[in-house]
C-alpha cells in the first residue's frame, strides 16, 4: 500500500470536485464528440476521431490518478493543540533578514500554489519551518541559499486572522 499523503480539507474538496467534473462532464462531452466522429465513416484518418481517442485516453489516465490519490489521502483537518508551533497547514508570517514579511501555508503536494504563498510539505522552506514556534530566529536551507528569518505569527485560520 502507497504512504498515505497529507492534505488539507480544502484541497481535498477540490481533487474530488475535479474527479466529479471530469467523470460527469468532460468524459461524457469527449465520448459524444468521438461517436459523432466514428459515425462519419473513416476513422483511419478522421482528425477529430483521432484527437478525441487521444483526449479519452488522458481523461482517463486523469481519472485513475485522481481514483488512486484519493484512496490515499490522509486529511488533515484539526488544529493542533500547540497553536505557536509550525505544523502542516499552518499559515506563518515571517520576517526575513531583509525585512519582509511573507506570510505562507504548508500545504500538501497536490495543493501548493505559489501566487498564493502555499508550499509544499516537502519543500526546503517547509522543511525548515515545521517544529518552529512563535518568536524563533530560524536559519533556512533554502535553494537560493542560507537565509535568517523570525517567525512572527502561527495561525490554523486563513491569513485575515493574521494581525497586521
Amino acid at each position: 500500500m502507497a504512504d498515505k499523503v497529507y492534505i488539507t480539507p480544502e484541497g481535498a474538496r477540490k481533487l474530488r470536485d475535479e474527479l466529479n467534473h471530469i467523470w460527469k462532464v468532460k468524459r461524457p462531452e469527449v465520448t459524444q464528440k468521438v461517436a459523432d466522429a466514428a459515425a462519419l465513416g473513416d476513422r483511419s484518418e478522421n482528425a477529430d476521431y483521432i484527437y478525441g481517442k487521444k483526449h479519452l485516453r488522458e481523461i482517463d489516465s486523469r481519472i485513475r490518478y485522481l481514483t488512486k490519490r484519493l484512496d490515499n489521502l490522509e486529511i488533515v483537518d484539526r488544529i493542533p493543540p500547540e497553536q505557536d508551533k509550525i505544523f502542516f497547514g499552518a499559515w506563518v508570517r515571517l520576517e526575513m533578514e531583509d525585512g519582509e514579511i511573507r506570510t505562507i501555508r504548508i500545504v500538501g503536494a497536490d495543493e501548493f500554489d505559489v501566487s498564493k504563498g502555499w508550499i509544499s510539505l516537502h519543500s526546503p522552506l517547509a522543511k525548515g519551518l515545521l517544529g518552529k514556534r512563535v518568536g524563533d530566529d530560524i536559519v533556512l536551507n533554502l535553494p537560493a541559499g542560507r537565509q535568517e528569518a523570525f517567525v512572527e505569527q502561527v495561525s490554523y485560520s486563513p491569513p485575515d486572522a493574521l494581525e497586521e
